[in-house]
């Protein structure tokens, strides 16, 4: 027996299942993931529930957002009476009936006996708002421009009239992004205009009266312009408040709702099998490109998205260098003494600190002293309101490059000791100096390395929540940190993040039942990202190993 446990094929087996367990756990964990969040994108039925209540028979609108069974003697001992107590279990729905302005929850919970009718009724819509959330209705009508469109009775389920609902929201978003557009770029700029003829007016002592008078004209024609805009964009507003879409609700009662509050109508019990494809892959398209709503419950992660990416792209492009020339100082500069060995256990232990630290650390140095120091030399006249001496963007980055320069240091060094030090020589014996020999020779023979230390670097820092609440994430960030203004690439603004919009969609939301599908998704997300940004530095690692492999046979 121990005679074949010495040998090797016994141990290469258990590694192969032990291998083969990690994948199939990392594979089960993914599509687990994926499965809870990306099925909340498919149009489910929508029911018309009676439901006998404690006050009575009740008829709600509604989704069947869950199903479980639960033991019967547990339902008893709540003091639930049952009508078939035989049974071991009973079937308990958890329904989201929305409307959340009238009703006092998004989610009832009720047992199987208690529900008198389900009927898939044709007329019921999902109408999406950008405020709360999504409502259960027929609708019966609209009121445009004043005038008002009936199509109750037979005519309700008429092609042409979905389409206009669809295209009254469609022209109400349009209308909404001309607004936008015209208020955040003319409004913008009419206000910067304003700030330096104010400040040349202001500062500028060698002004004649004349020159004075007309730079005040100038100031009062952009207020007039403003104001002028400000107006219109007021009426346009108040004209898109009058275009409303008419339901009937649970109760039969009529809800209005303006138009350019909904975001999408569909009619989930009519779709065919294509048309919920489309929806669905409209819904994930929307999840990706649009804002958050709701405080983060509702609408897409976008911001989340670019600031993940920008704040990881970052972070390596201020970790590798300076991981890649401690590593050199220390393998080819340094001598190998007790000073440097010191060195190298101070990484190899940095790298087990927890990321909290360097949250505190970067908080304390980067924003407060040197943030602060920035601010009292380059920008004090804006202050006390803080310029770089304030949680930002560029702090995040260089926080999570010393939270990953041990990965890299360790890493590059790694690649460093592979390489023969006959190839060192030769280049050296050739004419080349040492700085030649290391740029050209030795370090693009380690770049498979180098590049091994980063892919480590982004898994570790784009998965990062906690050092980053205190250095730059925010819940909500007003602009991306990159934009079409000067200097475009704003290092200071605040940022949004996937692992920090998981958080408060799952911890912080006041409607947990319905933020968690959202942060199943985001998750799922998260980890996409995650394995886009490493495969794409494994392409280049592979690229860079292929291009020095014929180098390292010859050696």
């Amino acid at each position: 027996m121990f005679k074949h446990f010495n040998r090797s094929s016994p141990w290469v087996w258990l590694s192969a299942g032990f291998l083969s367990l990690n994948l199939i756990a990392v594979l089960g964990f993914m599509l687990l993931i994926g499965w809870k969040g990306l099925t909340s994108f498919w149009p489910v039925p929508v029911y018309q529930f009676k439901i006998q209540t404690p006050e009575g028979i009740k008829s709600y609108f509604g989704e069947i957002f869950d199903i479980e069974n639960v033991p019967s003697i547990q339902l008893k001992e709540a003091g639930v009476s049952l009508l078939e107590p035989q049974k071991k279990f009973q079937r308990r729905y958890l329904i989201n009936i929305g409307h959340h302005e009238r009703e006092t929850k998004d989610f009832i919970s009720v047992l199987e006996q208690n529900i008198l009718s389900k009927v898939k009724n044709p007329h019921i819509a999902v109408i999406e708002r950008t405020i709360e959330g999504i409502i259960f209705g027929i609708p019966v009508g609209a009121i445009d421009q004043g005038q008002t469109l009936d199509i109750s009775g037979d005519r309700r389920l008429a092609s042409h009239d979905t389409a206009f609902f669809q295209k009254k929201i469609a022209l109400s978003q349009l209308d909404q992004e001309k607004m936008a557009y015209l208020q955040k770029h003319i409004n913008e700029d009419i206000n910067q205009k304003r700030m330096k003829l104010s400040k040349k007016l202001k500062e500028d002592k060698n002004l004649s009266q004349a020159e004075r008078d007309s730079l005040s004209l100038k100031i009062n024609k952009l207020d007039q312009r403003n104001k002028t805009l400000e107006n219109k964009r007021l009426k346009q507003k108040e004209r898109m408040a009058q275009n409303r879409l008419v339901i009937d609700d649970r109760k039969g009662v009529q809800v209005f709702i303006p138009f350019e509050d909904v975001v999408e109508l569909w009619y989930p019990n009519l779709q065919s099998l294509n048309e919920k494809w489309g929806h669905f892959l409209s819904q994930i398209g929307r999840f990706v490109t649009e804002n958050p709503r709701a405080g983060n419950s509702e609408g897409g992660v976008f911001p989340a998205i670019f600031g993940t990416v920008l704040m990881v792209m970052l972070m390596g492009a201020i970790v590798t260098p300076l991981g890649v020339l401690a590593a050199l100082y220390l393998h080819e500069y340094a001598k190998q003494n007790l000073f440097t060995r010191i060195i190298r256990i101070a990484v190899i232990n940095l790298a087990g600190v927890p990321s909290i630290v360097y949250g505190v650390f970067g908080l304390g140095f980067f924003v407060y002293f040197i943030g602060g120091n920035i601010d009292a030399l380059f920008y004090s006249k804006t202050l006390p309101s803080p310029t770089f001496g304030t949680p930002g963007l560029l702090w995040s980055s260089l926080t999570l490059a010393l939270l990953t320069l041990p990965v890299v240091i360790v890493s590059t060094e790694e690649g460093l000791s592979r390489i023969p030090v006959s190839v060192r020589h030769a280049s050296m014996a050739l004419g080349a100096t040492q700085a030649e020999t290391l740029w050209r020779i030795v370090l693009p023979m380690a770049s498979p390395a180098i590049m091994t230390g980063l892919v480590l670097a982004i898994a570790r820092a784009a998965g990062e929540v906690a050092p980053l609440m205190l250095v730059g994430v925010v819940k909500i960030a007003p602009n991306l940190p990159l934009d079409t203004q000067f200097p475009y690439l704003h290092l200071d603004r605040k940022f949004m993040h996937l692992g920090y919009h998981i958080y408060d969609a799952g911890f912080q939301s006041p409607n947990i039942e319905a933020a968690r599908p959202l942060v199943y998704a985001t998750s799922f997300l998260l980890l996409t990202v995650i394995i886009g940004l490493n495969l794409t530095a494994m392409s280049i690692r592979h690229h860079l190993r292929e291009k020095y492999r014929a180098l390292d046979q010859d050696i």
